[in-house]
């Protein structure tokens, strides 16, 4: 009797057991695949980085090395210094055209290394060497692909108005987009989730709609945690921000990004 009674209590453990593995099991194969079907879901608008994620630096870079009496090793300070008081700025809610910032921290790296650059020399050497940049080999035919696919694609940088407007002039790349958009008209710079709001509302998108484009793993990073989509592209030198949420594509260039993209 207590056997029978132990084997009964056990048959009905099993089941109970079974009963809440299997739907759970079929639960996360719905979920997994809702993922899947979610990433395949078109962004409505594609918004693109623009310096280093369309436009090539090395022509910067040396100017910028130049002025800095061929000091080539501080590049990277002098661009970690920019980025760091451009949030500086926002975050003591005031605003000044990124490339000011740009000319206000070479200034700053060139006088921690014994080299003097007045204010006006900093700021010509900053103008002269943002505006004449070429995009990345691959980057026009990325953008036409996409565009001929029916996406809506949206410029999206932290340079001034004025200015993003004369480096596509020069480069070539103003017919592929349909707007582009400075921080400069919301006065704070990205990757302050307020300026990824602005860029959405302003493209009337909601934030799960929009995708960015970038190669800088901080604004990749801005993106992802004010909702949106995002692919990040893993030029050399670029990596993504580990603490993040995970981008839905890393790929080297634009025209692997595209390929992606044009099957969504």
């Amino acid at each position: 009797m207590k056997n029978n009674r132990r084997n009964f209590i056990k048959n009905i453990g099993i089941m109970g057991t079974t009963g809440l593995i299997m739907p759970n099991i079929a639960l996360g194969n719905t979920q997994e695949n809702e993922i899947k079907s979610i990433k395949k879901v078109r962004p409505k608008v594609l918004f693109f980085d623009v310096n280093e994620t369309l436009l090539d630096l090395t022509q910067m870079k040396q100017q910028v090395g130049k002025a800095l009496n061929g000091r080539e090793d501080l590049l990277s300070l002098w661009f970690t210094t920019m980025l760091q008081y451009s949030l500086v700025t926002s975050a003591s809610g005031q605003y000044e055209h990124f490339g000011n910032i740009g000319a206000a921290a070479l200034q700053m790296v060139a006088a921690n290394n014994n080299i003097q650059i007045s204010e006006t020399e900093a700021r010509k050497t900053i103008i002269e060497s943002l505006r004449g940049l070429p995009a990345h080999p691959e980057v026009k035919n990325a953008l036409a692909q996409l565009k001929k696919d029916g996406y809506k694609l949206v410029s999206f940088t932290n340079s001034s108005n004025e200015g993003v407007k004369k480096q596509f002039e020069s480069a070539g790349l103003t017919e592929y987009f349909e707007e582009r958009l400075s921080v400069e008209d919301v006065g704070k710079f990205k990757p302050f989730r307020d300026t990824y709001d602005w860029a959405a509302r302003k493209m009337d998108v909601k934030p799960e709609e929009c995708m960015l484009i970038a190669a800088h793993g901080w604004d990749v990073a801005g993106a992802l945690w004010g909702g949106w989509r995002a692919a990040f592209v893993s030029r050399p030198g670029q990596q993504i921000f580990p603490l993040a949420p995970k981008t839905e594509i890393n790929e080297s260039d634009l025209n692997k990004i595209a390929a992606i993209l044009v099957n969504y």
